[in-house]
């Protein structure tokens, strides 16, 4: 039995087992028991997590991926870690899912080649529930794991990048060719390792701080004076140097002062 990719599932399996052990290894294994793959698909990556002395959980939305991953995994694989407390298969939605409570308040790494339509939000996720994921490492379309990975300068710097970047080290990898999958994709893909900081919690309001930063690069050509108006901002607030610059200018640090600057004016 075999598994047809999906396309409304934004499915592209990885087919190169040199490539798969390569993902897998990219976990430090430090600070954790639990690894959870999302979308394994027909279990490339699985089978070399699997090897890792860790107790390995995946999550797939696909009924027929499950159904596979129950015959050939559940049955036969579960062999390499000797006990079937070590692996589980869920069936389900990542997004949907609380965290927290699934692991039992343990930490948890995310681990996957994750689906090019979710990955963004698979990220933000991991962001919400920091607390007990102190490692995201996976496959992402080449664009969106160099947007998280960029630093600041950059055209491709964003959201995405100072949001990661607030509470995780990122680091950009390797870049994974479109012919080592199948269907293959229109696009190169890019594998990234974000190990969450020693200290997780920012300074500064966090709801505050998303919204600073969201805004901002709403209208990223404009200057932050621009940008940010609707934040009423005082005159004398926008003679700070850091309102004539654009978003792109500002690092992770940079943006924690914009909002500690704003909340100090009482916005």
């Amino acid at each position: 039995m075999s598994v047809k990719a999906k396309k409304y599932l934004g499915q592209h399996f990885l087919n190169d087992e040199s490539i798969a052990k390569k993902i897998a290894d990219t976990l430090t294994e430090k600070g954790y028991n639990n690894v959870l793959e999302i979308g394994p698909g027909m279990g490339v990556l699985t089978k070399y997590l699997l090897k890792k002395k860790l107790k390995v959980t995946v999550l797939e939305l696909d009924v027929e991926s499950v159904m596979y991953l129950n015959d050939n995994f559940k049955k036969e694989q579960i062999s390499i870690n000797t006990s079937s407390e070590k692996f589980e298969i869920i069936e389900g939605d990542f997004l949907k899912q609380d965290i927290t409570s699934l692991f039992k308040k343990e930490q948890v790494a995310i681990i996957g080649n994750f689906p090019y339509n979710i990955s963004s939000q698979i990220v933000f996720k991991a962001i919400e529930n920091r607390g007990v994921v102190p490692e995201l490492s996976g496959m992402f379309q080449k664009e969106v794991a160099m947007r998280i990975a960029e630093k600041k300068g950059s055209k491709v710097y964003g959201i995405l990048s100072v949001l990661t970047q607030a509470f995780y080290d990122v680091e950009y990898l390797f870049t994974v060719p479109p012919n080592v999958f199948s269907p293959p994709p229109k696009v190169d893909s890019g594998v990234i390792r974000c190990i969450r900081k020693e200290n997780y919690t920012l300074p500064v309001d966090e709801k505050i701080f998303f919204r600073v930063v969201k805004t901002a690069f709403n209208q990223r050509r404009k200057m932050l004076r621009s940008s940010l108006k609707s934040f009423k901002l005082s005159d004398t607030l926008k003679e700070d140097p850091i309102f004539a610059k654009r978003p792109e200018q500002l690092s992770v640090l940079e943006f924690i002062s914009l909002t500690q600057k704003l909340i100090k004016h009482g916005i």
